[in-house]
């Protein structure tokens, strides 16, 4: 095989492409000590005032018992605690090779599997039947890598279709009324959308449009996702459907909508349904992490739940998160899941053409399943966390433990108790922050599963190097001239020939050649 001098790199995670001072700040806020320094502090801090006092003051000594009985219980339990999350932690990344597995098997299917022409009508010349099957292809392959992005934003709950990677592959798919598996968050750093948000523009263009049903409508065309789950659902023909899809949207008049988003004039209803064509949206970065608080750091993280409960807008990490659990009112629909729709309704059509056989159609189905099941899987662990109680009592566990922990061992080190005192916090509070870090692996952390680089430079690059040329024929790579060690390919001494040679010397010489009789000489 001749190497390609053109297209994708092979990916490789562990690749160095930063300076060393780069790398090795980023390999230090990757560890668990940039997430517990400041009770390190802390603790080093109050050790340091337990030893002065008690070689100046008053001996503050206490026996040992409780450190030798309560540090190997707290041992077992937060060693417990640490191999829970990292199950969690494996499990998400098994459901991320399950879908790369899937998507690799599907794409096959479809690209050589599925024929380059089949009836689609009686009226339609040679040619264009074979371009309408390869766009058909395209697209579909464009869907499943839309699958693996749209899982990403969903895992993360960020909502909507407007994000660089996700927009031009599902902008033209008629919406399906599907409730969420995953509250969501709208935007991570407040609770209305943008004033610069293809969605706020949206919210406004109904505010300003409405007739006299007032109703929330839910978006098409332009996919708008904030529709309540309290709102009756009409869902959509698919786009399978004969009369519907593309037909519909294609008579829609424009809608003038603010910039930077170009659209034009009015809307239109698709099956009871509103719809809004948009031309050049403003796009979100695929990429969109919330920025790091002090809210984020204990105590001040014990009073974000309590503050933002009450409307208060704090910053960082924990309360992005927190307000993505607490956005109920706006149910946003389940976008792989609609995505997976649209890949078997084409399952579906090839089926009803009896383009494919009944062994391809199976092996396409399970390939779909398994996208699914990926995606039950994922939402399991995400809906799924550590028991509120038995986080915040070993979390009160350890900090008695080490609050008490100067008091038994002064009178054996002495000042050595400093050091020794913020050594143990740092071993126990370092599994407890990095369990909680890994224990939901789909967010933003340095530790969480590199979910770009799953569908970038995984799914993406081998899909675009599938579709970048047609299916090959066998009798262009196996009859090359090239091809002339077929025979022995790793032994030594033999004579290269090309198999248009092998064909002119007949079976008997091939037969003897295989066998071992016959080296061509």
């Amino acid at each position: 095989m001749v190497p390609a001098t053109n297209g994708p790199s092979f990916p490789d995670p562990f690749r160095h492409d930063r300076s060393f001072n780069s790398t090795f700040w980023n390999a230090i806020l990757a560890t668990a000590l940039f997430r517990c320094w400041h009770l390190l502090i802390f603790f080093g801090a109050w050790s340091t005032i337990i030893s002065v006092i008690s070689h100046n003051i008053k001996d503050l000594g206490i026996a040992s018992t409780l450190l030798t009985v309560l540090g190997t219980v707290l041992g077992f339990v937060i060693s417990y605690r640490t191999t829970s999350s990292f199950e969690r932690y494996n499990e998400g990344r098994r459901y991320w090779s399950q879908i790369v597995f899937a998507t690799r098997t599907m794409s096959r299917l479809i690209w050589f599997h599925v024929p380059e022409s089949m009836d689609l009508g009686p009226d339609m010349s040679g040619e264009e039947n074979k371009v309408r099957v390869l766009i058909e292809k395209k697209t579909v392959l464009n869907l499943i890598d839309a699958f693996s992005v749209a899982v990403k934003h969903y895992l993360r709950g960020e909502t909507d279709i407007y994000y660089e990677d996700l927009y031009h592959t599902t902008k033209y798919l008629p919406s399906y009324a599907l409730p969420a598996g995953l509250p969501s968050s709208g935007d991570l750093t407040s609770d209305l959308p943008s004033p610069k948000s293809v969605s706020f523009q949206q919210q406004q263009l109904v505010q300003r449009h409405s007739t006299n049903d007032r109703r929330p409508r839910s978006y098409s065309g332009g996919r708008n996702r904030r529709e309540p789950a309290s709102s009756a659902p009409d869902l959509p023909l698919p786009a399978t459907t004969p009369g519907q899809g593309g037909t519909d949207v294609e008579k829609l008049e424009h809608l003038d909508l603010p910039k930077p988003s170009r659209t034009s004039k009015s809307d239109s209803s698709i099956h009871g349904r509103s719809m809004v064509t948009l031309g050049e949206a403003e796009l979100l970065p695929a990429r969109d992490p919330p920025r790091y608080s002090y809210f984020d750091l204990f105590p001040f993280s014990l009073l974000v739940k309590f503050l933002t409960k009450r409307g208060k807008k704090l910053k960082g990490k924990k309360a992005a998160l927190l307000r993505a659990k607490l956005h109920q009112s706006t149910v946003t629909q389940n976008l792989p899941l609609e995505i997976s729709l649209y890949i078997s309704s084409y399952i579906a059509a090839l089926q009803n053409r009896k383009a494919i056989d009944a062994a391809t159609t199976s092996n396409l189905i399970l390939a779909l399943n398994n996208l699914v099941d990926a995606l039950t899987g994922l939402e399991r662990i995400l809906t799924t966390p550590i028991p509120y109680s038995y986080s915040v009592h070993l979390w009160a566990v350890t900090l008695v433990y080490c609050f008490f922990l100067p008091f038994q061992l002064w009178p054996t080190l002495k000042f050595l108790t400093i050091p020794g005192t913020i050594m143990a916090s740092f071993i126990f509070f370092g599994f407890l922050v990095a369990g909680e870090e890994i224990e939901n692996p789909f967010g933003y952390d340095k530790n969480d599963l590199d979910m770009d680089h799953f569908t970038n430079e995984i799914i993406r690059q081998e899909l675009a190097a599938i579709s970048a040329t047609s299916s090959p024929d066998p009798k262009n790579w196996v009859f090359s001239s090239v091809n002339n060690r077929f025979i022995n390919p790793h032994g030594s001494g033999a004579r290269n020939s090309t198999p248009e040679e092998w064909v002119g010397r007949g079976m008997g010489h091939l037969q003897a050649a295989l066998s071992g009789h016959d080296e061509g000489r």
